[in-house]
């Protein structure tokens, strides 16, 4: 049974991995969220993703998780919103790291990507 479940995990990340490098045929870097929510509050247990309160342990890599598994570069930036961040990922093809760090910086010289909240 479990031979199943581990061949059925590999025909879903391989499919997962074609679909990528299609999107990549056409497309040089994807910008996509890398939370589902703003960073949570230390000790905070709980987050509201769609109107529903989730545990936020297994729930706060919930668009990394199927990024790292195909295998391609991705750099997270804080974007930040009113006091807390929320993540971004910048993901790019195989071995193109660069345009990954290229863009982050680029986001960083601009001031949308800040490492500590902007002051008002």
């Amino acid at each position: 049974m479990i031979r199943a479940w581990v061949i059925q995990a590999q025909r879903v990340q391989r499919w997962f991995h074609d679909s990528m490098m299609g999107v990549f045929r056409k497309t040089d870097l994807i910008i996509a969220p890398a939370t589902p929510c703003s960073a949570p509050r230390i000790g905070q247990a709980m987050m509201g993703v769609r109107g529903e309160q989730v545990p936020i342990r297994p729930n706060l890599g919930l668009f990394t998780q199927p990024i790292s598994c195909v295998g391609v570069p991705v750099v997270s930036v804080p974007i930040f919103s009113n006091t807390l961040p929320i993540g971004v990922q910048l993901i790019g093809p195989p071995w193109r790291e660069d345009l990954c760090l290229r863009a982050a910086y680029a986001l960083e010289a601009a001031g949308i990507a800040v490492s500590r909240p902007p002051v008002h």
